[in-house]
């Protein structure tokens, strides 16, 4: 976490803190709201939430998520506040299909599988767009919604910022005169417009909420947004491949818990792989670049070569093989090379973007999965050929 925000989540714990001694009675909600009381829209926008996987980032007291617990949704509440965690889990010790985390949000995305649902109220503009979005974007389902309110113009009348960078904003402790300045990311509409599209999320519908008092300038937006149903894939490089490195391979390991992808330092999700050299053949360079990227061991007869894929880039025919490993041993290995982060994700809930190779790799796979890419040729081999 870096250190602004490292600083307002202390704020936070503080504030926290001076809560748990001060214990004030605050009611279960009557009605729920996006940031000022007694406005709209409410928890309509939301729709029916029974059934679903839901994330409440930046709980706080918990009061929203026990909200969706008790219309029956599988609750998850993330707040990276110790003292706020330990307020909430003190409030609602033992509600059923709620649960409680304390963790930096970012760190808990990146490590769970897709939610249904994602829903903040002024949680998400206390944290880094451009570190928050790349890991949101890939913890909500294909088709499934995020819902968050976010400040537009304070109760001073200062109005968003037209660049993604913070600004300290006031948050007074309850019942005393103590204000603590918080960093926040105020943007305009059409910059949080920008962001969430640039990561591959369609915004659907953005609400006025305005404070009633008339003496009050505070403003909240609602940001109802929903994550395609397919998978984009994009290049890592607008630069074609140079020609002795577009004949590759795609390594396709399918387990209990989805497709393994390692996320490159360009900010594509893909496949193991790599180009094949002289002299291998198809099974052995798949063999090689799984042990080499990914730190699994396998062996060439224990994998099926599915085909060969041809498209295009640039004045380069590439030529990329899928090959699916039907045995292997090891776990995936973390590094810090040009690809890491290596996990298994569902095929329904596969990461973007997807770079193309391996998104071509996968349709040929599987051709019901929905994915995007290049235009491809695939010329299958028969189910039972090995290389």
């Amino acid at each position: 976490m870096p250190d602004i925000e490292k600083h307002t989540a202390g704020i936070w714990t503080t504030y926290g803190a001076h809560q748990l001694t001060v214990r004030p009675d605050l009611p279960e909600l009557a009605r729920w709201d996006w940031g000022i009381a007694d406005t709209g829209p409410g928890i309509e926008s939301l729709g029916d939430v029974k059934g679903l996987r839901v994330l409440d980032l930046g709980s706080g007291l918990g009061r929203h998520a026990a909200r969706l617990a008790g219309l029956g949704a599988e609750v998850t509440a993330v707040d990276a506040s110790p003292t706020q965690h330990e307020r909430a889990l003190t409030r609602y010790p033992n509600t059923p299909g709620l649960r409680f985390v304390c963790a930096d949000a970012v760190a808990h995305l990146q490590d769970v599988a897709p939610y249904d649902l994602i829903c903040s109220v002024n949680g998400v503009p206390y944290l880094d767009p451009n570190r928050l979005l790349p890991a949101l974007a890939n913890a909500i389902k294909p088709g499934g919604r995020l819902l968050f309110s976010a400040l537009h113009t304070n109760s001073t009348g200062a109005g968003p910022s037209t660049a993604v960078t913070p600004r300290p904003e006031d948050l007074r402790l309850p019942g005393t005169a103590q204000v603590h300045p918080v960093h926040m990311w105020v943007l305009t509409p059409q910059l949080w417009e920008d962001l969430l599209t640039g990561h591959g999320l369609a915004v659907e519908k953005v609400s006025t909420i305005d404070a009633p008092q008339p003496d009050n300038a505070a403003s909240y937006r609602l940001y109802e947004v929903r994550r395609p149903q397919r998978v984009p894939s994009r290049p890592r490089t607008s630069t074609p491949p140079p020609p002795h490195a577009a004949v590759g391979v795609g390594v396709i390991i399918s387990g209990p818990d989805g497709v393994l992808l390692g996320h490159h330092r360009r900010g594509t999700w893909e496949l193991p792989g790599g180009s094949v050299e002289p002299g291998e053949s198809f099974a052995e360079a798949a063999v090689r670049e799984l042990h080499e990227e990914a730190g699994l061991v396998a062996e060439a007869d224990d994998t099926i070569v599915l085909g060969t894929l041809l498209d295009r880039v640039g004045d380069v025919v590439r030529v990329t093989v899928p090959v699916l490993v039907t045995r292997w041993s090891g776990l995936p290995r973390q590094s810090e090379d040009a690809i890491g982060s290596w996990r298994f994700w569902p095929l329904d809930a596969l990461p973007q973007p997807l770079f193309v190779p391996s998104a071509q790799c996968l349709t040929a796979w599987d051709p019901a999965l929905r994915i995007d890419h290049a235009p491809a040729g695939f010329q299958a081999y028969k189910a039972a050929e090995r290389a």
